[in-house]
């Protein structure tokens, strides 16, 4: 049985989570770059604990506050409260100690979508529900000087998302740089609802009756168009990890990408969706020479084919996802 660190047994202890911490079977949970997190099972009960990293474990130097981790809980719980039943419950969080404890949703009936992908099981269905809760959530918050002002985390936004992504990315390719730098000031600026951040298909489980959203650490009152970007990003890349369901990633993409959409209704529908336009292809190029490149995307041919299609929709901005998807389907079908 794996050993918890103190600060976890700590708080699982005062926050009377165990009878006896030392009964307890703990099994630390891997995947992640920015947090410890354990399995807890004891007194009859499992349940999550997730404690956050100042450090994140990648290559390059890539530091982050750990009060996002209080921030996650506000937004599991803001989350929680717009679409039940998206987002696990929270048990206990401790504010200080950077540690929270959730729980725990067994993988036998809500497999992470990543690894579903992985697998060919592309599902437009529940892509589209999950666009649907991604945009609820953002209309339920858009123009709260309440949510303004607890999730005013821009420095924490800009260390782990605006300078690993969009600054880290400008640096490689410095005849680029001048849009990228204008992308993640603009993007930055925007205050407009409360943002997850890293909606990646790591962080979604397909429930029994629909999308489960984990990993809320970059939670931020901001670009409600990041969101979108983020998660389409993942679906166009997908298509290089398991070629043979490129079809179904890309009905996936129309899916999430026109449900989203359908429920803007804090502004004009084309207007951000041009904003998705302009972040999905650096978001894209990032993921290849970023400071967190996909894991799966090694392929010397592969990057290429990122950067090829990535550089030039930087350089020449197109106002439709369906352009950008349709320029994405001729590049992997050469």
């Amino acid at each position: 049985m794996a050993q918890a660190p103190a600060e976890i047994s700590r708080f699982l202890s005062d926050a009377e989570l165990v009878e006896d911490v030392a009964k307890a079977r703990m099994t630390p949970l891997t995947g992640g770059v920015a947090s410890d997190i354990w399995k807890v099972e004891s007194d009859g009960r499992v349940f999550v604990v997730k404690k956050a990293l100042a450090q994140m474990r990648v290559a390059q130097t890539w530091l982050a506050p750990v009060s996002r981790n209080a921030s996650e809980v506000d937004w599991l719980r803001e989350a929680g409260r717009i679409a039940p039943g998206a987002v696990p419950g929270i048990l206990a969080s401790d504010a200080k100690a950077g540690i929270f404890a959730m729980n725990y949703l067994d993988p036998a009936d809500h497999p992470v979508w990543k690894q579903e992908l992985h697998a060919g099981r592309a599902d437009p269905a529940f892509a589209a529900r999950l666009g649907a809760v991604i945009a609820a959530i953002h209309a339920g918050t858009q123009g709260s000087a309440e949510i303004a002002r607890r999730f005013a985390n821009d420095a924490t936004f800009h260390s782990i998302r605006i300078e690993p992504y969009l600054e880290a990315t400008a640096r490689v390719h410095t005849d680029l740089a001048a849009p990228l730098l204008a992308l993640a000031a603009e993007t930055l600026a925007a205050k407009v609802a409360l943002v997850h951040g890293d909606v990646s298909p790591k962080n979604i489980l397909v429930g029994p009756h629909g999308p489960v959203i984990l990993d809320a650490e970059c939670a931020w009152n901001g670009e409600p168009a990041f969101d979108l970007a983020f998660c389409l990003n993942h679906l166009l890349l997908k298509c290089l990890w398991t070629p043979g369901a490129s079809v179904g990633f890309l009905a996936c993409f129309d899916a999430l990408a026109e449900s989203y959409l359908a429920g803007v209704d804090w502004e004009p529908r084309a207007s951000i969706e041009a904003r998705v336009a302009r972040l999905l292809p650096a978001l894209f190029l990032a993921r290849v020479d970023g400071k967190s490149p996909a894991e799966y995307i090694s392929a010397d041919a592969d990057k290429d084919r990122v950067r090829r299609v990535a550089r030039q929709l930087i350089a020449t901005p197109l106002a439709r996802l369906s352009t950008i998807r349709q320029l994405w389907s001729e590049e992997i079908s050469r």
